[in-house]
C-alpha cells in the first residue's frame, strides 16, 4: 500500500551531544566495609591539593567542558553541594576545592549516543514562523545511551505542502533534568526542572526515580484540550526500572518544567498507553495493551487511575496476526477517531496500520486497514533491532497526516499522506 509521501530527512543519534550527570564511585559489596569509602578517599585527595595543583585541575576541566555545557560552575558546585551531605570533610573545601571536587563525582552522558527512534508529533504551542500553507510541530525521541538506558529529548520543525519536513538544528547544549525537591514528595509527584534550558532541544529527561532506573522509554506526547477549552500538553511513557516495565505520566507547563506522575491501577502495570486528546463523555479515555497482544479501551474519573477495560481491536491480518498495539494519541477527525496503529507479524516484523473510531462512543470500530501502510522497507530495516517501523505519535493538519516513525530502533524518518486517501483504503 503506498500511500506516504517518504521525507528524506533523517534524524540519527548524535554522539556529541551530552549531559553532565551525578558519578558515584563506590566500592563492590565485598570490599563495602573498607575505611575510608571510595568517596571519602577522593575527597581527602582535592583537599590534600595546593593552589597550583587545583589551578591545574580547573584548567584540565575548563578546557574539556566549558565549551559543551553551559553554567559549568554552576553545575559543579550543585554536584559539590550533594557530596558534602554524604562526605562531611568536603565542607571544609576551599572555593576553589569545590568546583574540583564536585568534578570528580560526575561525569558527561552521551544520552543519544547507540539510537535515536520512537518520536511523537504534536502541534507546537508557538506557531510564529509557521511556513505558508504548514505548521510548527514539537516532536519527542527516544534517545539511548551507555547502558542501555533510555532518555527523551526534544527537536522542533515545521512541516508544508512545498517543503516537507523540516527539524531545527539542535542545541549544541543539552541541559540535565534535576529533582526540584530533595525528595520525591508525599503525593509521588516528581518535579523536574531543565534549569537554564533555552528551547525544547536542550531538555532532556533522563531517568531520575527507581521506577526509571534503566529507562524512559516511547513517551507519546498528547495536546489534551479540557472542557473548558484550556490547553495542556501531557505524555505518557514508559518507566524501566531493569527488570519491570509500567506506564506514568508526564505534564509539561513549559519546555524546561515537567512532572512525573506514577499511575495506579491494573492497566497502569503495562507499557504502551496512549490517552485520548479530550474527555468524552466527561471521563477520561486511554487506549491500552495490558495484556500484550490487544488493543484495550479504558475509561476513568482519575487522569492517574486506569483498571479495567474492553480488548478494542484485536489481531486479525497477517501483519498483526501476534501482537497490536497503539502509534500514539488518537486524532479527532470528522469523521471519528484516528487511531495509528502497529502490529507484529512473521520474524517479528513490526508494521505500521491505522483504524476509524465512532467519535461518540471509541467502542465501536468503524473500519481498519487490512495491510501496513508503512512496513520496514528493504533498504531500512536493519539496526539495533531489525525489521521495525514504529511511532509514538502522528498528527493531522489540513487533511494530511504527518507520521514520524523509528526504524529499526536505531534512528527517525518522517511521511505523510493524505486523510482521505488513508480512509478510503481502511475496510
Amino acid at each position: 500500500m503506498s500511500l506516504f509521501k517518504h521525507s528524506k530527512l533523517h534524524l540519527a543519534p548524535d554522539a556529541g551531544r551530552t549531559v553532565i550527570r551525578p558519578f558515584d564511585p563506590q566500592y563492590p559489596d565485598a570490599f563495602k566495609d573498607n575505611a575510608p569509602s571510595r568517596m571519602e578517599r577522593i575527597v581527602d585527595a582535592v583537599l590534600g591539593m595546593d593552589s597550583a595543583q587545583l589551578a591545574a585541575r580547573r584548567h584540565d576541566m575548563v578546557e574539556s567542558l566549558d565549551h559543551r555545557h553551559r553554567n559549568l560552575e554552576q553545575l559543579l558546585l550543585r554536584r559539590y553541594e550533594e557530596v558534602a551531605q554524604r562526605v562531611p570533610a568536603a565542607a571544609s573545601a576551599s572555593n576553589a576545592a569545590k568546583p574540583i571536587i564536585g568534578a570528580y563525582f560526575s561525569e558527561e552522558y552521551s544520552f543519544e549516543a547507540a539510537a535515536l527512534f520512537n518520536p511523537s508529533m504534536v502541534l507546537d504551542p508557538d506557531q510564529n514562523g509557521a511556513p505558508d500553507g504548514g505548521v510548527r510541530f514539537l516532536l519527542s525521541l527516544r534517545g539511548i545511551g551507555e547502558g542501555h538506558i533510555s532518555s527523551v529529548t526534544f527537536r522542533t520543525g515545521s512541516w508544508s505542502p512545498k517543503h516537507g519536513f523540516t527539524v531545527d538544528k539542535a542545541s549544541e547544549t543539552a541541559i540535565s533534568p534535576r529533582i526540584e525537591d530533595a525528595d520525591v514528595s508525599v503525593d509521588g509527584v516528581t518535579r523536574i526542572l531543565c534549569g537554564g534550558s533555552r528551547n525544547p532541544s536542550e531538555s532532556v529527561l533522563f531517568p531520575v526515580t527507581p521506577s526509571q532506573r534503566q529507562g524512559i522509554e516511547d513517551l507519546r506526547m498528547c495536546r489534551f484540550v479540557d472542557d473548558d477549552g484550556a490547553v495542556e500538553y501531557l505524555g505518557t511513557y514508559t518507566a524501566f526500572d531493569g527488570r519491570s516495565a509500567r506506564s506514568e505520566l508526564l505534564r509539561g507547563f513549559a519546555h524546561n518544567e515537567f512532572e512525573m506522575h506514577p499511575m495506579s491501577g491494573s492497566a497502569a502495570e503495562a507499557k504502551g498507553m496512549a490517552l485520548f486528546p479530550r474527555r468524552i463523555d466527561g471521563r477520561y479515555v486511554m487506549l491500552g495493551r495490558q495484556d500484550n497482544e490487544n488493543i484495550w479501551l479504558l475509561r476513568s474519573d482519575d487522569l492517574y487511575t486506569w483498571d479495567g477495560g474492553d480488548i478494542l481491536i484485536q489481531p486479525k491480518f497477517p501483519w498483526d496476526l501476534c501482537q497490536m498495539g497503539n502509534c500514539g494519541s488518537p486524532i479527532e477527525l470528522d469523521e471519528g477517531w484516528l487511531v495509528i496503529t502497529h502490529g507484529v507479524g512473521m520474524v517479528r516484523n513490526y508494521s505500521i496500520g491505522a483504524a476509524l473510531l465512532d467519535k461518540g462512543d471509541p467502542s465501536k470500530v468503524l473500519a481498519r486497514t487490512a495491510e501496513p501502510i508503512l512496513s520496514p522497507s528493504p533498504n531500512e530495516r536493519d539496526g539495533y533491532v531489525p525489521n521495525v517501523v514504529y511511532s509514538c505519535g502522528a498528527m493531522v493538519h489540513d487533511r494530511t497526516l504527518l507520521l514520524p516513525y523509528g526504524i529499526a530502533d536505531n534512528f527517525a524518518a518522517f511521511a505523510s499522506c493524505k486523510v482521505d486517501d488513508l480512509l478510503t483504503a481502511m475496510i
